[in-house]
């Protein structure tokens, strides 16, 4: 724990440094949440179509959602948005021509529900 999921349009996949953004915001996570760098897991999902706006071909999207286990503050999580926001933004290179539309979500997983394994599979 965290899950991160990041969602972005297939016009960003030759400008968008997935691997360097993963592990830039690893650590990240963990100084802003106070988790471990071992326990975040971060995947990518490109997004073939979507519209934006009025549909113009001319805007693409990167959307970060951060699932956290439950019990940071609003403040907390707001910060941790914040911080993602411009790390991924630093992360794409321009492209001229397009509007990037940037946005992060941090939301709670209840952690009475929440399990997880790490470790070898049994035999």
């Amino acid at each position: 724990m965290p899950h991160i999921t990041v969602d972005y349009s297939d016009v960003l996949a030759e400008t968008f440094d997935r691997r360097g953004f993963g592990l830039a915001l690893h650590p990240l996570l963990a100084r802003t949440v106070e988790g471990s760098v071992a326990g975040c897991k971060t995947r990518f999902r490109q997004i073939e179509e979507c519209v934006i706006a009025d549909g113009a071909d001319e805007v693409a999207m990167l959307h970060v959602e951060v699932a956290l286990l439950s019990g940071r503050t609003p403040e907390a999580k707001a910060e941790l948005s914040r911080a993602v926001l411009g790390l991924a933004r630093d992360h794409v290179k321009p492209m001229p021509g397009i509007t990037l539309h940037t946005s992060v979500d941090v939301c709670d997983v209840a952690r009475g529900s929440y399990a997880s394994h790490t470790g070898e599979e049994r035999a």
